[in-house]
């Protein structure tokens, strides 16, 4: 495998502390802004109208939007097909008919012939039903992560710190969006998702390197052995995370309206992904476990272990001898 950085001895947990200070920083950040900001929640949780519309003749997206923004509206606008658009925009059960006439006028305006294919209101209780849903989903993949991670690592605290890794995460990209005043639908929680599975996995490389460490090293103190483990498994996490960011980049400015706010939420999800990975994680480990190791199959290759001696200029283990009884 190609190494970005051969031999590096960073003390990454020296600054735990600083890591530590940063995560609280970002928390108290984000109640701050939730509590005064808000979120921007799409018609997916809050309700709204939707119009499908098919041109008879190709209607770049630009001259739509803006010819929807000169009647006071907020539409989001997606391209699904030759010349067909699904236009939303929030507003109540009683509000279709309004906002389906403000859409229809916005269009007329565009001077090309088109066909409403068929208007779709989500009221607020399906809105609301549907923000449950993607709060479990976010809830359930947290939770079914930490049982894989103690069941695979024999510890629940290396699995703990692994999902409070992925809620920083979760949380820096939520406060993004609320700062930008980004709409949140059931794509970006999509994004979300996927972020959590990508950052776990980066998690998931450096806890292996971990436990092989523990089996090669039985001596080396757990700091020097949770430093050795990152610096080795650097050069990937870095190549993986920069191949990804390179594809995300060229969606966040070359994939449309569309995949934008998709492609926004990925991009400060994985680069938070690769922080939290290297900066909560093994620090959390480390803490969590009083500087010790705890791993119970390197203490008990101590316990057996028995002096060796020379035999043929070759060393081997001295066999304990058993005296079953008296010898006469």
């Amino acid at each position: 495998m190609m190494n970005l950085f051969p031999k590096t001895h960073i003390d990454f947990l020296k600054y735990r502390k600083v890591y530590f200070s940063l995560f609280a920083a970002v928390l108290v950040a984000g109640v701050i802004s939730f509590a005064t900001k808000g979120m921007n929640w799409g018609i997916d949780f809050t309700g709204g109208t939707m119009v499908q519309v098919q041109f008879d003749k190709p209607v770049d997206m630009g001259q739509l939007r803006d010819a929807l923004s000169a009647t006071g509206a907020n539409s989001e606008i997606q391209s699904y097909g030759d010349n067909a658009f699904s236009i939303s925009e929030k507003s109540t059960a009683q509000e279709v008919g309004v906002v389906q006439a403000r859409i229809e006028k916005a269009l007329d305006t565009l001077g090309v012939p088109y066909t409403v294919q068929q208007t779709n209101s989500v009221g607020p209780a399906v809105g609301a039903n549907m923000a449950e849903r993607a709060g479990w989903a976010i809830v359930l993949s947290l939770f079914f992560i930490i049982i894989y991670v103690a069941f695979r690592f024999n510890d629940i605290l290396w699995g703990l710190s692994g999902v409070v890794a992925l809620f920083h995460d979760l949380w820096v990209m939520a406060l993004v969006f609320s700062l930008t005043g980004r709409e949140i639908d059931l794509v970006v929680v999509a994004a979300f998702l996927t972020v959590a599975g990508f950052s776990i996995n980066d998690t998931i490389v450096i806890f292996d390197r971990m436990r092989e460490n523990m089996h090669l090293h039985p001596k080396m103190s757990f700091a020097e052995l949770i430093n050795t483990s990152i610096n080795e498994t650097l050069s990937r996490t870095v190549i993986t995370t920069v191949t990804v960011l390179f594809a995300l980049f060229v969606l966040y400015f070359l994939g449309g309206e569309v995949i934008n706010s998709f492609a926004l939420a990925m991009l400060v999800g994985c680069i938070s992904g690769v922080y939290s990975t290297i900066a909560l994680t093994t620090p959390l480990v480390y803490t969590w476990h009083h500087g010790q190791r705890s791993d119970a199959n390197t203490q008990a290759a101590h316990t057996h272990e028995q002096p060796r001696k020379e035999t043929n200029g070759k060393e081997m283990l001295t066999p304990k001898r058993r005296h079953h009884g008296k010898r006469k």
